[in-house]
């Protein structure tokens, strides 16, 4: 109750104070192509069910026909109008209505589509068991996503392979030690990682180690290593 409570108050706060520059971003959008600036993307939600993310369109229209779900910074579908606006993050501001109507959360790990979440282990379904959030650990960590993939011929294939499998450690971290105050450091450190990145990750380890996290998901979250090649988190291979 305390949590739906903070997400509403937080949400509906957000949504009014962001709505001029969504609106400014929403006209651009059209603008640049006079097609719908919105994108309705369909997500897994708590419990497995589907639900219709709202984003501001950043990409060329009907860009998830080619079913790449992971996307570089130099990702051809997307629009020059669109780069600016996923630069400063303006095309997620949307789901703070998503929070308001109760699809998803302030925080909780990210909603992927349908395909993606086809193939989740047995560990990672515990992904599913809270609503998804517009941000958390591992969003912070991986807020680069676009950089670290930038240049690969299959942008998913190599998502798979080198992000998917810490970022659902980081999530199933948060859902085993998820509380509110944890959820209040973690949107204000969402904020510091925009202004500044190194001061948000060091703010990060700190709130990481104080509940509990492993020494190499902590190597992980500084980001200040190569990222090692691992298999997804299967039950029973995760001390949380």
């Amino acid at each position: 109750m305390a949590k739906r409570l903070f997400d509403i108050m937080v949400a509906v706060t957000g949504f009014l104070v962001t709505f001029p520059i969504m609106a400014i971003s929403i006209l651009a959008v059209w603008l640049s192509d006079l097609h719908n600036p919105f994108y309705l993307a369909i997500r897994t939600g708590k419990g497995g069910r589907p639900f219709r993310m709202l984003k501001i369109r950043s990409m060329i229209v009907n860009a998830d026909s080619k079913k790449v779900w992971a996307t570089a910074t130099d990702d051809q579908r997307i629009t020059p109008i669109g780069k600016l606006v996923r630069s400063c993050k303006l095309d997620e501001l949307p789901q703070l209505w998503n929070v308001i109507v109760g699809d998803m959360s302030l925080v909780g790990p990210r909603p992927l589509a349908p395909d993606e979440t086809a193939v989740y282990t047995d560990a990672e379904k515990a992904l599913l068991s809270i609503r998804p959030g517009i941000t958390d650990i591992a969003s912070i960590v991986f807020a680069d996503e676009g950089e670290l993939l930038a240049g690969c011929t299959n942008p998913t294939t190599e998502y798979d392979r080198l992000i998917r499998p810490w970022k659902s450690r980081l999530g199933l971290l948060y859902v085993h030690k998820r509380s509110i105050k944890i959820d209040i450091e973690l949107v204000l450190i969402t904020l510091v990682v925009i202004i500044n990145k190194e001061l948000g990750l060091h703010c990060l380890n700190k709130l990481m180690r104080a509940i509990g996290a492993d020494e190499a998901l902590l190597q992980i979250a500084s980001r200040k290593h190569p990222i090692p090649i691992i298999s997804p988190p299967c039950i029973g291979d995760i001390d949380l």
